[in-house]
């Protein structure tokens, strides 16, 4: 059976609705359009293919993929930018949040290799000292509890031969 082709428009306007952000599920379309699910699928593949960051999730974005995406809309105009993030796939507003990291990331203050570590040697110093006052604590709780029981069982040893 030879192949069915299918008008340039229909699928441009097909690749649209299959590509995120607001990607369709290819059965309800294949339903609507009488496309077959295959061919479908074989589109959204193809699509996703050429454009290779629009089938990632944006939590998914590694971080040499956001700082090109700033790079890329950074001369856009606002249309510009809300058409390249609907190809891409992701949201106007995660595109300004990473504007802002690359904005902000010198600007992170770093301490001292030394310092840290002299702070790390002291707080383990300490953690270490505090340790030993609590086991010191928890033989001074247990022997107070040792003497507390033979208080009573004396007093009552006392008691009984009173009687």
């Amino acid at each position: 059976m030879p192949r069915k082709v299918y008008p340039k428009k229909l699928k441009e306007s097909i690749f649209k609705r299959l590509t995120p952000p607001n990607a369709e599920k290819v059965p309800a379309l294949a339903k609507e359009t009488n496309i077959p699910k295959g061919t479908l699928y074989r589109w959204r593949t193809k699509v996703l293919e050429n454009n290779p960051t629009s089938n990632k999730k944006s939590g998914k974005w590694s971080s040499s993929d956001k700082f090109q995406a700033v790079l890329e809309t950074a001369s856009l105009s606002e249309l510009e930018t809300a058409k390249y993030c609907r190809e891409k796939g992701i949201h106007v507003e995660e595109l300004k949040s990473w504007i802002k990291q690359c904005q902000n990331a010198n600007e992170i203050k770093y301490e001292d290799p030394k310092k840290l570590k002299n702070n790390l040697k002291k707080e383990q110093k300490k953690a270490k000292e505090l340790k030993k006052e609590l086991r010191e604590k928890e033989k001074a709780l247990a022997e107070t509890a040792a003497l507390l029981v033979l208080r009573k069982k004396a007093r009552a040893i006392v008691c009984h031969e009173s009687i």
